[in-house]
């Protein structure tokens, strides 16, 4: 990996992370575009730059982290599954799933209709359904177990917990919130894992291009979790399921 491969992979991830469009999808495909191969060092500069992500939501909810007790209580509740899932199946996320076009491009192309189908759902069906501004533990549980499918690269964690949050009742902006904050313990413990089983393929280099990339993803990160806070306010997510599902046909007609 030179810097360019670091630039374009970091503001990708900065970029996409909190959308619902799947960051690791991007990466994954990106890495192709630019025959990047698919080491066990790239595997984990994908993986370890999402704390520059992590930092951007950290920095814009700090002060609701450290003033709500409940709130990190339900993103602990909320974190479990994943941790669960993440711990047991590491080797096979690693080895079999992360690098898979295949696998990516499926799971773009059908979490793009689940999407779509989650928004016309909910027009149709929950018009009068008063809802909440703030998840339940069981609310946050239920998000969280959404949240463990996007093991799978190309599903997307933020789509996974997003569409957790509306189909348990959460308005648009609180699903998206609570999104963006179970991301801090998912990411984190994600990257602190992968650095340390890594330890030793990571060179005086690759710390180099790890801390760069981190850095950049957080500065994009800052842009992307603006932007989709502006944008929930006045759409639903029905555009990001057709651009999933538009990119996965260019890469199966084009790429694949």
């Amino acid at each position: 990996m030179n810097f360019i491969h670091v630039f374009i992979l970091s503001l990708i991830e900065g970029l996409t992370e909190f959308l619902p469009i799947s960051s690791t999808g991007h990466l994954i495909l990106a890495s192709r575009l630019l025959n990047i191969e698919p080491t066990n060092f790239t595997k984990t500069f994908e993986i370890v730059i999402q704390l520059g992500a992590i930092l951007a939501v950290v920095v814009l909810y700090f002060k609701k982290l450290m003033t709500s007790a409940n709130l990190l209580k339900k993103l602990a509740v909320a974190f479990i599954p994943t941790a669960i899932v993440g711990f047991i199946l590491y080797p096979f996320i690693k080895n079999v799933l992360l690098g898979s076009s295949t696998i990516t491009l499926n799971a773009l192309f059908f979490g793009g209709l689940a999407l779509i189908g989650v928004e016309f759902f909910l027009k149709r069906f929950t018009v009068h359904r008063s809802l909440s501004t703030v998840p339940t533990y069981k609310q946050a549980l239920i998000v969280g177990t959404f949240q463990s499918l996007s093991v799978i690269p190309g599903v997307s964690r933020a789509a996974a917990t997003i569409v957790g949050g509306l189909l348990t009742g959460l308005n648009r902006s609180a699903a998206t919130e609570f999104s963006f904050l179970l991301a801090i313990p998912t990411m984190f413990a994600a990257s602190a894992y992968d650095i340390y089983k890594s330890r030793e393929i990571i060179s005086q280099q690759g710390f180099l291009a790890l801390f760069v990339g981190t850095v950049l993803s957080f500065f994009f990160a800052l842009i992307a979790v603006k932007f989709l806070i502006g944008y929930v306010k006045k759409h639903d997510f029905t555009a990001f399921g057709v651009y999933r599902i538009i990119l996965a046909i260019l890469f199966w007609i084009f790429i694949k």
